[in-house]
C-alpha cells in the first residue's frame, strides 16, 4: 500500500517539476472511477481548448487523493466521499468544495446469483443475503470512495463482512478496473459505480443484479487545494478549471458523454461553494 502511495507521489512530482512538461499546467488528483469510464479524457481537451491550460490528471481512490492534497501535492482534487470531503475542507487543506454530478453504485454479480440479490427491494437487504449465505464478495479495499461507501453499507445493514476477510470476503487495494476484473474471474458479487460498470468490458461472468436504491446515490465533488498551506498552488488555474465544471459549459460537456448510448454522469452543480 505505502509503495503504490509512493509510486503516485513520484508520478505527482514528475508531473509538477518535468520542465519539458512547461508551465501552463495543473494537476487534478481525481478518482479511478473518472479515469476507467473515460470522463476526464472527453471532457478535460474542451478546457483545454477553451483556457489553454492544460489538466494533468492522476487517477487514485478518494482517500488517497486527499492525501495528495493534504500535501500539496496536488492543485485540485475531484472525489466523491461527502462526510470525507467536508471533513478535508473544515481541516483547512481544501476550499470552495462545488458538487459537479453524480451517478450511482450498482451491485454486480454471478448471472446464477445463488445470493437471490436480484429478487430483494432494499440494498442493506440484498448485502445482508450475500453475508447470510457466505457468498464470495470482492471489495476494493483502498479506502477510495466507492470502498468507504461499501463500508458505510455493511454498517448501515448492522454487519460486518471484514472480520471475513481472506475467507468469502476479499479485499483488492485496487481501483474499480481491477476489482471488477478479480469478481469477474472469481464469478463473486461487487459493487461498482455505474459509470466503470457500463465501461467495462471484461464481463462474461458479471451481469447487473441490484440497482436503483437511494443509499446507492454517488455524489462527486471538486476542491481546491488550499493555497495557504501551500503557495505554490496554482490556484487561480485550479479555480479557472472548478469555474468552467460548474458552468453551462462544463456541465453540458458533462451531461453529453456517454458510453454505447447510455449517460454515464449526470451534472447537478450548485452554485454556492462550500
Amino acid at each position: 500500500m505505502k509503495y503504490r502511495l509512493l509510486k503516485v507521489i513520484a508520478a505527482v512530482y514528475f508531473l509538477t517539476l518535468n520542465p519539458a512538461m512547461g508551465n501552463s499546467f495543473i494537476t487534478l488528483v481525481s478518482t479511478t472511477s473518472t479515469e476507467n469510464s473515460g470522463l476526464l479524457d472527453n471532457i478535460v481537451p474542451k478546457f483545454r481548448e477553451q483556457s489553454k491550460i492544460n489538466v494533468r490528471v492522476v487517477a487514485v481512490g478518494t482517500g488517497r487523493a486527499m492525501k495528495l492534497g493534504e500535501m500539496g501535492d496536488a492543485d485540485m482534487i475531484l472525489v466523491h466521499h461527502r462526510a470525507s470531503e467536508e471533513e478535508f475542507v473544515s481541516k483547512g487543506f481544501g476550499i470552495e468544495r462545488s458538487e459537479v454530478m453524480y451517478n450511482d453504485f450498482v451491485i454486480v454479480g454471478p448471472p446464477e446469483d445463488p445470493a437471490n440479490i436480484r429478487y430483494e427491494n432494499r440494498t442493506l437487504d440484498a448485502l445482508s443475503q450475500i453475508y447470510e449465505h457466505e457468498m464470495p464478495f470482492v471489495s476494493r479495499g483502498d479506502d477510495s470512495g466507492t470502498h468507504k461507501k461499501e463500508l458505510e453499507l455493511w454498517t448501515m445493514a448492522g454487519l460486518n463482512a471484514q472480520q471475513y476477510s481472506g475467507n468469502w470476503y476479499h479485499e483488492t487495494g485496487a481501483g474499480m478496473g481491477a476489482t471488477l476484473n478479480i469478481a469477474n474471474a472469481m464469478g463473486a458479487y461487487t459493487l461498482s459505480d455505474r459509470g466503470t460498470w457500463l465501461s467495462f468490458k471484461n464481463r462474461d461472468r458479471l451481469v447487473l443484479l441490484f440497482e436503483d436504491d437511494p443509499p446507492l446515490h454517488n455524489q462527486y465533488s471538486i476542491i481546491l487545494v488550499n493555497p495557504e498551506h501551500h503557495p505554490h498552488i496554482k490556484i487561480n488555474e485550479a479555480r479557472s478549471f472548478a469555474n468552467w465544471l460548474v458552468s453551462d459549459q462544463g456541465q453540458q460537456a458533462i451531461a453529453d458523454f456517454t458510453f454505447a448510448g447510455q449517460q454515464l454522469f449526470f451534472p447537478n452543480a450548485q452554485s454556492k461553494h462550500r
